[in-house]
């Protein structure tokens, strides 16, 4: 299985984002997360797609290979910022199925202007409407805390919702990254990609250390990668 590790930018520095993003990216970085907030589905408020038209040109490699840009959106209604966002050069973007009114109509949205979509799915939030679509996405995102705020701690029933998602994703026979956001450190992502999950947001764990390529290469071999 190929892992992917995707630091949020939530917890990087905002007075120096550009730095940030290029920083983590030479530490590693497979794709960078951008956690957009609207003060209305969750309680914060982020930032919005210019944020992401500005670091769309620090997303590289130093080789010069594009890094994917992951955006999760906690916001409702989802369908304008989603294409925004798009406009200003995300790559995948992911929403919140109780935050769109239709989510289909959604899904196919985000695929139109040429992203991959994803659905994310809260704590305690059943798993059912993946039925439903899961022909048409391409990421399931766990929340394996509640939306909202950076730096919280793990909660421990998302590693069954985690063994759920993937036991959909392997009947569907897709090719659908399964992410999980929230509390991910390297001292709990063995466990959680055993519960079957590929891609690992982790902001506070990466942005919160003085060596992120330390924490990120100490992931990986946690992972066995």
């Amino acid at each position: 299985m190929t892992y992917r590790i995707a630091p949020s930018i939530l917890s990087a520095d905002f007075a120096r984002l550009g730095q940030e993003v290029r920083e983590v990216i030479a530490a590693g970085s497979d794709w960078i997360h951008f956690d957009v907030m609207d003060n209305h589905y969750v309680p914060n408020l982020t930032f919005g797609p210019m944020i992401c038209s500005a670091l769309k040109p620090h997303a590289k490699t130093a080789q010069g290979l594009a890094v994917p840009i992951d955006v999760h959106l906690m916001v409702q209604p989802v369908d304008a910022l989603a294409a925004a966002f798009a406009e200003a050069g995300a790559d995948l973007i992911s929403f919140h199925p109780d935050a769109s009114g239709h989510v289909h109509r959604s899904v196919q949205a985000i695929k139109a202007r040429g992203c991959q979509a994803g659905l994310v799915f809260n704590p305690a939030q059943s798993l059912e409407v993946l039925d439903w679509v899961i022909e048409d996405i391409d990421l399931v995102l766990i929340m394996s805390v509640n939306p909202g705020f950076g730096g919280q701690s793990f909660i421990d029933s998302a590693l069954r919702k985690i063994e759920d998602a993937r036991r959909r994703i392997t009947a569907s026979g897709k090719d659908i990254r399964l992410e999980v956001d929230g509390g991910i450190k390297v001292d709990n992502i063995r466990r959680v990609a055993d519960a079957g999950a590929d891609t690992f947001v982790a902001g506070s764990a990466i942005f919160g250390a003085s060596d992120y390529k330390g924490v990120i290469n100490a992931m990986r071999q946690a992972l066995g990668a």
